[in-house]
């Protein structure tokens, strides 16, 4: 074959081709077009419901101070061994105490132009407490002062189970997501074709303590501390992608 020959079968075989290359881009033009011509909203809600705590978490714990480190571990053992055994006196469970801090720190005092000098050393140790029966709170609060504990750090009021609560969060967030698509289609003049995709945020968030917690020693016969829980609120929030259209 002559180079001329060749030259113009190849120019067949690319105009031959050149028809399929409209053919190949169409579909992706096509979805991009559908997708423009769609009309879509975008909205957000959230839903609460409002519940009574049935258990709280408080942290507390034994300060101590003497002159050896080995004095103030040992007193400190001591007050927290009291305080542990008063918790369990009031039907606080083992599994419901846990030791979240224990230190032991050496004591200075700083004079101008001196160096440190120690004068002993502070040790303390610190448990985190569920109370499952808030009736129990109060009594607990005033027994393990009792038995020496110095320090009453943060309190807490939560949920054994938030599900029941979330559900109803969420029951009253789709129904404000559904009354809003509605409210944006009629002052649109569209209405909702379909829900495209749902998206859910948020959720029971237990407290985290401290939260102040007045201490004081109380005498047997005073009445117990009050404390009151009051109520928790539990939110979920919720996003939406509609599809609208005439």
């Amino acid at each position: 074959m002559t180079r001329l020959a060749l030259v113009l079968a190849a120019g067949a075989a690319i105009a031959a081709a050149t028809p399929a290359l409209p053919a190949l881009a169409q579909a992706p033009a096509q979805a991009a077009d559908a997708a423009f011509r769609a009309t879509t909203l975008n909205l957000s809600a959230h839903g609460e419901a409002h519940v009574a705590p049935d258990q709280a978490t408080i942290t507390l714990g034994v300060q101590t101070e003497a002159p050896t480190a080995a004095e103030a571990m040992a007193q400190n053992r001591t007050q927290m061994n009291a305080t542990v055994a008063a918790l369990k006196a009031r039907g606080i469970e083992a599994r419901d105490i846990q030791t979240s801090g224990l230190n032991l720190n050496p004591q200075y005092v700083y004079d101008q132009n001196q160096p440190p000098r120690l004068t002993g050393y502070q040790a303390s140790n610190q448990v985190t407490v569920i109370v499952r029966d808030l009736a129990k709170l109060g009594p607990v609060a005033d027994a393990v002062v009792a038995a020496g504990a110095n320090r009453i750090n943060g309190i807490a009021f939560g949920l054994s189970d938030p599900t029941a609560a979330e559900n109803a969060a969420r029951r009253e967030a789709v129904k404000a997501l559904a009354a809003k698509a509605e409210l944006y289609a009629g002052a649109t003049g569209l209405r909702i074709v379909r829900l495209i995709n749902l998206s859910e945020g948020g959720g029971y968030t237990p407290p985290q303590p401290p939260r102040p917690f007045a201490m004081a020693r109380v005498a047997a016969e005073a009445a117990p501390t009050p404390v009151e829980a009051g109520e928790l609120t539990v939110r979920v929030d919720v996003n939406a992608m509609y599809e609208m259209g005439r």
